[in-house]
């Protein structure tokens, strides 16, 4: 693939190839290109209006077997509507602090609030209905003989009737690109179309809440652009959407809000832009803005993508 600051000179029209942010400056300042500074710093937006839907207040997590403490001391409100990142590298504790929205895990000390409750006062089933949850590998998840049976089965569980089953499947499938599969082998797919079956088991049941676990590993590029896509509808359509990931390119490209974890506490959050402009904190948990981004924070632009980067450089 093309990199990205290569791929942005390209399509600006200009003749450099540079491999770093500061080669890609000192070739646009040589050149007299750009009058800078567009802003001194990016502008932190307001959070969305009204209650949080989830609420994480004072949250310590103790592994009980090795005694390893995973979180501590989490404080965190996601709002409806939102796209969120959990970002950190392995062992940060992003993981462990998903689980706890949906009642696989119970705090040691704190709370997690569903809509002002805490989730201790809801049954699983209820739970379910609220926040899905989607493993990192969708063979972790799949085990039924089809694409129908295996998407139908929460709703069995949560005890929907047949006719009621067969529409939020057919919804499901449709939504996560996948009409038709109804009579497929799970087992027989890619893996990218297993995630999407993954995905769509968990849509069928009509969450408030999404959360995906590191939704884009073990995929080929295509895969992953697909999975991307699927992923940005869903916001669109109103989902509260979490990704659980390591990788910076995705929270770039997708989330409008970003929480960065380090050994179990929040180092950062906010809105995704301001998060990758504090390049000295983030390398505190060991993350690094793609070369795009670090552009972007010299240029002291908006642009998160390349494709934002020539919109505002044409502007």
């Amino acid at each position: 693939s093309i990199p990205p600051l290569v791929e942005l000179f390209s399509l600006m029209g200009w003749s450099g190839n540079p491999l770093s942010p500061e080669e890609a400056l000192s070739w646009i300042d040589k050149h007299g290109l750009i009058r800078r500074p567009f802003l001194k710093r990016p502008r932190e937006k307001p959070r969305p209006a009204g209650l949080p839907i989830l609420e994480v207040e004072g949250l310590r997590y103790v592994y009980p077997f090795h005694q390893t403490e995973a979180l501590r001391g989490v404080h965190l409100s996601i709002y409806e509507g939102e796209c969120v990142a959990l970002l950190g590298q392995n062992g940060s504790g992003k993981t462990t602090l998903a689980k706890h929205f949906n009642g696989l895990l119970k705090p040691t000390s704190g709370r997690v609030l569903l809509r002002g409750k805490p989730t201790s006062d809801y049954s699983h089933r209820e739970l379910a209905r609220h926040v899905g949850f989607v493993f990192q590998n969708p063979d972790h998840q799949i085990f039924a003989n089809t694409v129908y049976e295996e998407v139908a089965f929460g709703l069995r569980m949560l005890g929907e009737d047949t006719k009621t089953t067969a529409r939020y499947v057919e919804e499901a499938l449709a939504t996560v690109g996948l009409a038709g599969y109804e009579g497929r082998s799970p087992f027989a797919l890619s893996k990218g179309e297993r995630q999407r079956v993954a995905v769509a088991s968990v849509l069928a049941a009509r969450p408030e809440v999404l959360v995906l676990d590191e939704p884009t590993t073990g995929l080929d590029q295509g895969q992953q652009r697909s999975m991307m896509a699927m992923l940005k509808a869903l916001h669109r359509q109103g989902h509260t959407i979490i990704v659980i990931t390591h990788s910076m390119r995705m929270a770039e490209e997708l989330a409008d809000r970003t929480v960065v974890l380090k050994d179990g506490t929040v180092l950062l959050d906010g809105q995704t832009r301001t998060v990758f402009a504090e390049e000295e904190r983030l390398a505190e948990a060991s993350l690094r803005p793609s070369s795009i981004v670090r552009l972007s924070n010299r240029l002291g632009t908006e642009a998160l993508t390349v494709e934002q980067m020539v919109m505002e450089l044409k502007a």
